[in-house]
């Protein structure tokens, strides 16, 4: 039976990768003529670069913006090429742009050959972008891939240079960018400690809530000089995280959001609209600012799978507050476990969460890779640390005390001399509240993340059980570094989680006062206290760099020494790298190089 689909239904279907065709989705203007660049009549700055992004085996968009010297609408033209004089000129159009689109140009550059670099640029009168650079995606039997993967960038917080970093590599497939792009917060607020010492205070000053809004500050990030090379360089994959919109968002609501702040709907809305316009993504249908969960396929070595876990479908987060008694340090086990692993309860949605488990169980790839936004890993802590009643310091010295005083009360006769000088002289830290904090099981420690949202999970990681997945999940949002060996509900290893530090955003340091010289005693005791977790990074600014082959997939974890000024260097002196062999699903240290 022939089935009819509307132009609507091609163009989603296209875009979700279930066909083969890829089409402009309107986006492409018509070819320009030698006259045509004569007749804009306005005069035009490219002051936010150029980009590319959301790549194919035969296309890839481009994406630049106009600064026009009045509101008007212009002409703007572009070229991609095979080499950087244009010489050999393989396509070129034009488009008119206007403040209705904030004079942002979004092309989808057709008919492009699989696995090629080229060069593009755009014109508006005698004005010339600068020149990017586009790869499209390889198709068939590959060697590798190589993959930059960052996120939470936060403008206020100190200079690009983890961005600036990644431009130096030149032999990157694309930028995987997981999420808060941008933050949304009013000048003074999260992280502006240095602003204005180092020029960078926000704009617009106030929090953003408006269309308006939204678009000054994009503008602001995307005139950014580390963030403008890194764009012209690479193409970028993107998924949006809470910031774009607001923190802690869900799909109706956001914890940075309040009654008194309008209507969520509205906010998110507009801010979505800017998104579209800034960044260089393709809509898997005309005009939805909604939807962007895709596939991407990179040969017959892995298939990518980028998933919105955050604005389309996720319920509100879970509270805390809700299931412990602070007058008797107690905890609601049972219904906490009833509500957090409730059939009900959801991250992604129906619709994309079928999506998903089609690709993964059809993908004949090497590696399934889902590009996403928070921990995948189970982040199971003592209850005292994950509710920050204690600290990892102040848990592991009052658990040691009371040990001591454990074996002290049962006679043992291996207790020294020592020991019993030592627990006489601190035995009084040892109140009834601190060993009721002992006492609490343990607990997921974001309920922001996937712990929050355990049956989903589920189902993910029984899908790629089922069908022997070599699973890599990479995640952001932390600001932090993590490498987790996953596992199911039975216990059962299913695959690997990679997660990258964040930009500039600060980390754990910030919020549970980890200093330099705690460092490394504070992150070996999260190992040791998290299953399956094999590393972490709770300072430093950076970004990882993922490498497929057939036989393995590596991560490098790269930091900066510093994000105050833009005169920096890699700290290499904390990079860290780790394989995870095909078939495996352990992840194992080797030496970084």
């Amino acid at each position: 039976m022939k089935t009819n689909y509307s132009r609507r239904d091609f163009l989603a279907m296209s875009a979700k990768g279930v066909g083969a065709a890829v089409v402009s989705y309107g986006l492409m203007g018509c070819s320009s003529s030698d006259d045509d660049d004569e007749q804009t009549g306005v005069s035009v700055k490219f002051m936010h670069g150029v980009a590319s992004g959301d790549p194919t085996h035969s296309s890839i968009i481009l994406w630049t913006r106009i600064t026009p010297e009045m509101d008007a609408e212009t002409r703007v033209s572009w070229e991609i090429a095979t080499d950087e004089a244009f010489s050999q000129l393989i396509g070129n159009g034009e488009m008119v742009t206007s403040q209705d689109r904030d004079y942002t140009v979004k092309v989808d550059a057709i008919g492009l050959d699989a696995g090629t670099r080229y060069y593009y640029r755009f014109k508006s009168g005698t004005t010339v972008s600068p020149i990017g650079q586009a790869k499209t995606l390889p198709e068939g039997a590959i060697d590798s891939v190589k993959l930059a993967v960052m996120s939470c960038a936060n403008f206020p917080a100190g200079h690009f240079n983890v961005y600036q970093l990644a431009s130096n590599m030149d032999d990157l497939d694309a930028v995987i960018h997981l999420g808060d792009y941008i933050y949304e917060y009013g000048r003074g607020g999260y992280a502006s400690e240095n602003a204005a010492e180092l020029g960078r205070e926000v704009m617009p000053a106030g929090e953003l809530f408006t269309l308006a809004d939204y678009r000054t500050r994009y503008g602001q990030y995307r005139s950014d000089a580390s963030l403008t090379a890194l764009h012209a360089k690479v193409p970028f994959i993107t998924v949006w995280d809470d910031h774009e919109v607001a923190n802690d968002a869900w799909a109706d609501g956001a914890e940075n959001h309040n009654e008194a702040e309008g209507d969520f709907e509205a906010r998110k809305t507009a801010a979505l609209q800017a998104y579209f316009e800034w960044l260089p993504i393709r809509p898997w249908k005309e005009g939805n600012h909604e939807e962007i969960y895709r596939s991407f396929s990179f040969g017959n070595l892995l298939d990518l799978h980028m998933l919105d876990t955050r604005l389309l479908a996720r319920d509100k987060q879970l509270d805390y507050a809700d299931y412990i008694d602070d007058a008797t340090n107690t905890i609601d086990s049972a219904g906490f476990m009833a509500d957090v692993t409730s059939t009900e309860r959801t991250m992604l949605g129906t619709e994309q969460l079928q999506w998903l488990q089609g690709h993964m169980l059809n993908s004949t790839a090497k590696w399934q890779v889902l590009g996403q936004q928070v921990l995948m890993g189970s982040m199971m802590l003592p209850a005292a640390i994950a509710t920050q009643k204690l600290s990892v310091y102040q848990y592991a010295e009052l658990g040691a005390l009371a040990q001591l005083a454990a074996r002290a009360a049962a006679n043992d006769p291996t207790l020294t001399a020592q020991e019993y000088s030592f627990l006489i002289g601190n035995q009084h830290k040892l109140t009834p509240e601190v060993m009721a904090l002992l006492q609490l099981p343990s607990i997921p420690y974001n309920l922001d993340a996937w712990d929050g949202y355990a049956y989903e999970r589920e189902v993910i990681l029984a899908t790629a059980k089922a069908k022997g997945t070599n699973l890599v999940v990479i995640a952001g949002d932390t600001h932090n570094a993590w490498a987790n060996e996953l596992t199911d509900s039975h216990g059962d290893a299913v695959g690997v989680e990679f997660a990258t530090s964040s930009v500039s955003s600060p980390g754990l340091e910030y919020y549970l006062g980890i200093s330099a010289d705690q460092q490394a005693v504070t992150e070996a005791g999260i190992v040791d206290l998290v299953a399956g977790l094999k590393y972490t990074n709770l300072r430093d600014r950076g970004f990882m760099v993922l490498t497929f082959d057939n036989e393995m997939v590596r991560s490098d974890w790269h930091y900066v020494d510093t994000l105050m000024s833009t005169e920096f260097s890699e700290a290499t002196d904390k990079r860290f790298s780790a394989v995870t062999k095909a078939g495996e699903k352990t992840i194992t240290p080797v030496s970084a190089s």
